[in-house]
This record gives structure tokens, C-alpha cells and sequence, in this order.
């Protein structure tokens, strides 16, 4: 039998954690389980769930190397997300601010996906695609 808890939480960094919870509920539609304050306003650790999914996230700590990704010049990663209506999905979050990369398109492989900056610079792409779970 499948244990359908994740075994990977991806960690993500923001400058101003706070701002991001709230964007990433309403933009992408995250549910807010939990966050820890921190000092001087920051936010220690926070938890986000998305249907089976769970992100974690925190203020940056440029000491440890931890920024967020307007503080590189670039994006050493990019985080997909399952969806069951991109097209909607896509509305909110252009209507949120999200940066659009990619518009709505449908892929080789039978996916129906786009791609968006969060307010901070991290790279998400959504798409109908569910990779295999079982195995």
C-alpha cells in the first residue's frame, strides 16, 4: 500500500516572509498551516499545504547562504506543481501580480502547463501532469 504523505518538502527562502505566505495563498492558492515568528519580524519557519503537498519556507539567512532569489543572479531551481484546472489556476495568479514566464500551453506529453516568478524571483510551473506516484 502507498503512503501518499510527501517524502520531499521543498525549503524556500524569501526576504520578506511574511509578504510571501499571503501572496502564495493568494496567488497560488496555498493553504497557510502554520508560521513561526522569528526576531526583528521575520519568520522562523512556515509551513503551506497545496492538495497532497507541502511547502516549507522561511526569512533568508544570507549568513547560512540562504537568500532569496533577488539576491542571485539567477535561479538554481524551479518547483512544478499538479493542478486540476490550469486555466483557472493561471487567472488567479496573473490576477494576484504573478510574473507570467510561460502562458498556458499544452505539452508533447498530454500536460497542459505554465510557468510564473512569485514575488521574490522563484521559478514555479504548473501543469495537469501528475508524475508517477506508485512504484
Amino acid at each position: 500500500m502507498l503512503d501518499h504523505a510527501p517524502s520531499i518538502y521543498p525549503a524556500l527562502r524569501y526576504r520578506d516572509a511574511s509578504t510571501a505566505i499571503e501572496w502564495l495563498v493568494r496567488a497560488f492558492g496555498f493553504e497557510k498551516l502554520f508560521a513561526v515568528p522569528g526576531p526583528d519580524g521575520t519568520i522562523a519557519h512556515a509551513e503551506l499545504r497545496f492538495g497532497t503537498g507541502v511547502i516549507m519556507l522561511g526569512s533568508a539567512k544570507p549568513e547560512q547562504g540562504w537568500k532569496s532569489p533577488r539576491d542571485l543572479e539567477g535561479v538554481s531551481q524551479t518547483l512544478y506543481v499538479h493542478v486540476a484546472d490550469l486555466d483557472a489556476h493561471y487567472e488567479q495568479a496573473k490576477a494576484a501580480g504573478a510574473e507570467v514566464i510561460d502562458a498556458p500551453h499544452d505539452t508533447d506529453y498530454g500536460s497542459r502547463e505554465y510557468g510564473a516568478r512569485d514575488l521574490e524571483g522563484h521559478h514555479w510551473s504548473f501543469g495537469t501532469y501528475r508524475p508517477a506516484t506508485d512504484g
